[in-house]
């Protein structure tokens, strides 16, 4: 509760979801209609969610852990098996290998995109590597030519966590429609919202059947409701979040459009202050900032933290530590630091700034104005 309160203290706070009238009368006809689960809002926030990538299926589910965990299951991934992936990630990524036994093996990323970096991937390759579970980091795509060739070289799946890059392309192609099957979610901070939620897309009939089941206690394709196939979750998204998400993508445009006009305003005011490293948006990439990250050198970035948060200011390092020294990991897996220098470095540095579509210019300049101001007086 006291955290809660915190958080409502802020002047300027990290996110905050942008929903209206449209989201409302959304949920109320949801209400009024007695129908609260597995209905026609479901239906139609995944084929919609599905046109939008570009992708044959979709399948809506309660998060995006639970996504990437489905994912998982449905490749068939197992006890023995190990998966590529980047160290420098909300921790669900590497958690959802786990939930099926199987290991996570981390790639270091490049120091500029904060993604996985494709040169350091084939040295990972063993015998046991079943797929590759890239993480497209807040709001950019990953290098994918490099990786589907990899993939394709070794015989990998490969499976996209675009949790946190909606509507990100590269090359004009959507994230989430390169791999066997992809993963977005839709978590208050995102650039849409159900309030809690997540989608998989795929192309592939059998992960979108095995998804569908798994998500809704292993029940089989016609959906009786006490006959179950397989061993499944309570996954399912509700009628009250679908239609949350409907009204969502009828403004996803606006609002990805909004922030990036924010991200260019940080930019602009931001551009040569000293002791800030400004994001970088790799060549053939279209960005949709899920945050606005800056790194720190020279100074000490919990300070600043510290200090932009006694004007107001909310801000949080992102992400630190990296997952593998996280302390479950490094009990199980024996990691330490200097394992992955270039993650540890920017998780040491970064911290990110708010950013949500309903803020304004006078909100823009009161964060980079404050920001210059403190970092002039830690220098």
């Amino acid at each position: 509760m006291r955290g809660e309160m915190r958080r409502m203290e802020w002047k300027i706070p990290l996110a905050r979801p942008c929903t209206a009238t449209e989201e409302i009368k959304a949920v109320v006809e949801v209400l009024e209609s007695g129908c609260l689960s597995l209905g026609p809002r479901l239906d139609e926030f995944e084929r919609r969610f599905a046109n939008l990538i570009g992708t044959r299926y979709a399948v809506g589910v309660n998060s995006g852990t639970s996504g990437l965990h489905l994912c998982i299951k449905a490749l068939g991934i197992k006890e023995g098996d190990e998966v590529i992936t980047s160290p420098f990630s909300f921790i669900a990524s590497a958690n959802s290998i786990l939930y099926e036994n199987a290991r996570p093996v981390f790639v270091d990323i490049e120091e500029e995109s904060f993604n996985m970096d494709p040169g350091k991937i084939t040295e990972k390759v063993t015998k046991n590597t079943k797929a590759i579970l890239v993480v497209h980091v807040f709001g950019q795509s990953c290098d994918m030519d490099p990786i589907m060739k990899i993939a394709k070289k070794f015989g990998l799946a490969v499976i996209e966590d675009a949790c946190e890059s909606i509507n990100a392309t590269y090359k004009g192609r959507k994230v989430g429609s390169f791999g066997q099957a992809a993963v977005f979610a839709f978590y208050p901070n995102k650039q849409m919202t159900t309030g809690e939620g997540g989608m998989i897309v795929t192309d592939n009939e059998e992960i979108y059947n095995l998804c569908k089941s798994y998500a809704n206690q292993g029940r089989g394709k016609d959906m009786q409701w006490l006959l179950h196939e397989r061993i499944g979750y309570n996954y399912r998204l509700s009628e009250i979040s679908s239609a949350l998400g409907i009204a969502q993508l009828d403004k996803l445009d606006s609002l990805i459009k909004r922030r990036r006009e924010i991200a260019r305003a940080y930019m602009e005011e931001l551009q040569g202050t000293r002791g800030i490293v400004l994001p970088k948006i790799r060549e053939h990439n279209e960005h949709t900032w899920f945050i606005f990250p800056i790194r720190i050198i020279g100074l000490d970035r919990n300070r600043i933290i510290a200090e932009l948060g006694k004007r107001g200011i909310a801000s949080k390092a992102y992400f630190y530590p990296c997952i593998h020294l996280q302390p479950f990991y490094i009990e199980k897996f024996g990691y330490r630091g200097g394992d992955f220098p270039v993650s540890e470095k920017i998780s040491n540095q970064t911290i990110v700034l708010p950013l949500y579509p309903q803020m304004g210019e006078t909100e823009i300049k009161f964060v980079t104005g404050a920001l210059k101001t403190i970092m002039e007086e830690e220098a």
